[in-house]
């Protein structure tokens, strides 16, 4: 049912039947390594080209979120999913060969969270029984497209992030049973501060995370201590620093130690990201790994995830225009 302005509550909640993550070498030496089901080396994943590279880990990722839940291609109803590709080709490719009904999305960095908020409503609803929520993203390839061709070996400036070579994937179901379940999901709106550099996008993507869960506390009646976590993707260690401080502006400070990013926790430091990661792998990948595993041990009960995107292109970039920044959020609960 709907709640408030801009939030679902799920009275069928889905549960998570599996998960599913894969990650490249530079991911593979973080501080999350030991919690992801695949770390491969070769950055282009046995193919010619990163696009395909990034097709092929995202088609492994959803092809093992498949058999650790025991669903067959054939009773498989539907794939949420979506990359930061030129329309989304890394997704289109992989389902190509995976030969399920897809429903594309775009919401940058977002588009694993927006899936699970869309996917979770249909499921509750009854009008699928099943459904997988994924995301990818590359170094290589998003590079290539929003900012400089590898080669040309640009520098960076601090406040970059580092686009996340990770995959993600969550298979939904509607059965009942004990284990993770998505109760309720809130859909974000566009916030733009007028943040033009595509090199600072925890600036830009800040304000939108900040409304988003604002609406979901409004809209549901929660507060920061109803959870165990509130986990960001991705704002990166400057971005998360942001946030906290348009909250403590407002007047309704969140506490520090409730809130984790995504993007300031898939890397060390001294890896050398500038400001952390991104892309819509890394909130896929830490959601589907680290965040997910460590509910299933107990440690976490109840998890606010928020998944942010900038809405840029490279054509409005080189028209100079502002960055819209979008956030959902989903709430995660053991039941």
């Amino acid at each position: 049912m709907r709640k408030g302005r801009q939030t679902f509550v799920y009275e069928r909640p889905p549960r998570v039947r599996a998960h599913a993550s894969i990650v490249g070498p530079k991911e593979s030496a973080g501080p999350l390594a030991a919690y992801f089901d695949e770390a491969s080396q070769d950055d282009l994943f046995g193919q010619k080209t990163w696009e395909q590279g990034e097709s092929e880990m995202l088609r492994r990722c959803v092809a093992r979120a498949m058999r650790a839940g025991s669903l067959e291609a054939e009773t498989a109803q539907a794939l949420f999913c979506g990359d930061l590709n030129d329309q989304i080709i890394a997704t289109g490719f992989a389902a190509r060969r995976l030969g399920l009904p897809l429903v594309g999305l775009y919401g940058a960095c977002s588009t694993f969270v927006e899936g699970l908020v869309v996917a979770s409503a249909l499921v509750s609803a009854g009008f699928l029984e099943n459904a997988l929520c994924a995301a990818s993203s590359h170094f290589c390839t998003a590079e290539r497209q929003f900012r400089f061709p590898l080669e040309m070996g640009t520098q960076r400036p601090p406040s970059a992030q580092w686009t996340a070579t990770a995959a993600g994937c969550a298979l939904l179901t509607a059965e009942n049973g004990p284990g993770i379940c998505v109760t309720a999901g809130t859909l974000g709106r566009i916030v733009d501060y007028s943040v033009k550099d595509a090199n600072h996008m925890g600036a830009a993507m800040a304000p939108a995370v900040r409304a988003t869960i604002l609406a979901h506390m409004e809209d549901t009646g929660a507060t920061a201590e109803d959870f165990d976590m509130i986990a960001t993707g991705d704002l990166g260690w400057i971005g998360r620093d942001i946030l906290l401080e348009l909250f403590r502006e407002s007047g309704r400070p969140l506490p520090a130690d409730k809130l984790i990013d995504c993007g300031a926790s898939l890397y060390f430091q001294e890896q050398d990201t500038h400001a952390g990661g991104s892309g819509c792998g890394c909130v896929a990948a830490v959601s589907c790994s680290w965040l997910m595993k460590r509910m299933e041990r107990g440690e976490l009960r109840r998890v606010l995830l928020v998944g942010s995107g900038a809405m840029l292109s490279p054509t409005s970039t080189m028209q100079a225009e502002t960055i819209p920044g979008i956030a959902y959020a989903a709430r995660l609960e053991v039941r």
